[in-house]
């Protein structure tokens, strides 16, 4: 069912558009974060160069090789070569005093297919790198044809007993063989039958263990040959411009990544709304103009002084319609404020007397130098030497700390010059229910620095029923005894953006 008017839309728990504009709006910190990656990531490749390292690889042959095989029996040797065993087997070849624990700890070992294995081995110099991977090298290979070789042996000797139990045992049958009647019954003839086919089962075991010990033997030599170093020790020459370009663009993801994470969350944890419609919808003012901030850049300064001129203009136009004083109430744009202020007072000066009264908390306006022709500035407690006949135009602040009492003497109709995502919700909604308690009547909403990409809407449509809220506003009693009723015309949000759209 869609929001009417008078009836609000339920919030989201989680609203993205908001939390994609306060990330984008904290570029500063992520960007920081992610330069800072990329300068510790350059950094690290060149304080701390990767130590001299060779390079080997040995082809491994398995007696159980199978071509399905998972990569099983490579990884079994990767984790044999990191073994004391032949750590101290290496280390007694580079006749090294280094402990075999300590010598793990430089080298390791990756296989790169199912009999294909590579080492990589660390050291203080190329040399010493080379030396110590051939070593390791020379060992594993010895290792791993001992093993095959005592494997063969174990096998071999195994069927060799069993070959020579089944010659025993057949010396058992032909003995029975020879000791039996030459003739005898029906029952005789049957015995000496098994008999004679258990020699015959006996003679073929026999063979058989036989062939099978010697295929044990044949298979070593293929095995040990299969096994063997194909690739020689070589260096691993490291590029410096390489690796720093390497590192740095690690570090520049990983800070990135952490920026954006912090800004999330810190926008999350803040509540600070950034959009036209919240600020809006908490303060209980339209946003009539907006300015986009300062900057260095001289193809927008002139788009700036553009945008003040129109905001000057259209400010200028309220307060010469309005009998009553007004005043600019800043939030996080004291100096922004000022400005405007001082505009507003040199374009009202040219039909009539214009006092400005500064009411900020410090030296904003009363502490600068007087320029010729400008607008006479007085501070709050002079605030009474004004001629009467004079108009006057506050300057104040709400931010926290503010008399909320002294407001109504800088004007009872006030224009709020906000920046944007400075004030939290909760005090957006203070300033909003301190100025109501106060009788000082909103015109509108001036925001300072706004999300050039925002096209949410900050006018309201049906304002609260509090007190009056800015122009076109008229109470009206239903019945004649009624409760009165805030009513507010639509206005129009005048945007002056920091980009190319259209003020509308």
């Amino acid at each position: 069912m869609p929001a009417t008017p008078g009836s609000p839309a339920s919030a989201p728990l989680l609203d993205l558009h908001a939390l994609v504009v306060a990330v984008r709006r904290r570029r500063r910190l992520w960007s920081a974060l992610a330069l800072l990656g990329l300068l510790a990531g350059a950094a690290v490749a060149v304080l701390l160069p990767p130590p001299p390292t060779a390079v080997t690889k040995v082809l491994v042959a398995h007696q159980q090789d199978q071509p399905n095989d998972p990569g099983t029996l490579i990884r079994t040797d990767a984790a044999l070569l990191h073994t004391t065993r032949i750590a101290g087997e290496a280390l007694k070849v580079l006749e090294s005093p280094e402990r075999p624990e300590d010598f793990m700890e430089d080298y390791e070992g990756l296989g790169l297919t199912n009999n294909l294995l590579q080492i990589t081995v660390t050291g203080d110099s190329d040399t010493e790198a080379v030396a110590r991977a051939g070593a390791l090298a020379d060992a594993f290979v010895a290792d791993h044809v001992r093993r095959i070789q005592e494997a063969a042996n174990t096998e071999a000797e195994t069927l060799i007993e069993q070959q020579d139990r089944m010659r025993e045992e057949l010396d058992r049958v032909n003995e029975a063989i020879g000791d039996g009647p030459p003739q005898g019954g029906p029952q005789d003839s049957a015995n000496m039958e098994s008999v004679f086919a258990r020699r015959a089962e006996l003679t073929s075991r026999i063979t058989d263990f036989g062939q099978r010990a010697a295929e044990a033997r044949v298979g070593t030599p293929r095995l040990v040959a299969g096994t063997q170093i194909v690739d020689v020790p070589r260096v691993v020459r490291h590029s410096l411009p390489g690796t720093a370009a390497a590192n740095a663009a690690i570090g520049l993801v990983l800070g990135l990544v952490l920026g954006l994470a912090v800004a999330a969350v810190t926008s999350v944890v803040a509540d600070r709304p950034v959009l036209r419609r919240d600020i809006a919808a908490h303060l209980g003012a339209s946003v009539i103009a907006e300015l986009p901030r300062r900057t260095a850049a001289p193809w927008r300064r002139r788009r700036t002084r553009a945008a003040r001129t129109r905001l000057t203009t259209s400010l200028t136009r309220t307060v010469r319609g309005s009998a009553e004083s007004v005043s600019l109430l800043e939030l996080g744009c004291a100096h922004g404020a000022s400005d405007i202020a001082l505009d507003l007072a040199r374009a009202l000066a040219a039909e009539e007397p214009v006092v400005v009264v500064d009411g900020l908390p410090g030296p904003q306006l009363s502490g600068r130098r007087p320029k010729p022709g400008g607008p006479a500035v007085v501070d709050a407690e002079r605030a009474t030497d004004v001629p009467p006949g004079d108009r006057r135009l506050g300057v104040g602040s709400v931010a926290p700390g503010t008399a909320w009492t002294d407001l109504r003497y800088l004007g009872t109709r006030t224009v709020l010059v906000v920046r944007a995502g400075h004030g939290s919700a909760a005090w957006l909604h203070t300033v909003a229910r301190q100025l109501a308690e106060q009788r000082v009547a909103v015109i509108g909403v001036v925001l300072i620095d706004p999300d050039p990409r925002d096209r949410t809407d900050g006018t309201l449509w049906d304002g609260p029923h509090t007190g009056p809220r800015g122009h076109g506003e008229r109470t009206a009693r239903q019945g004649g005894t009624g409760p009165r009723r805030t009513e507010r015309q639509p206005m129009p949000a005048a945007r002056v953006p920091d980009s190319d759209q259209e003020v509308w």
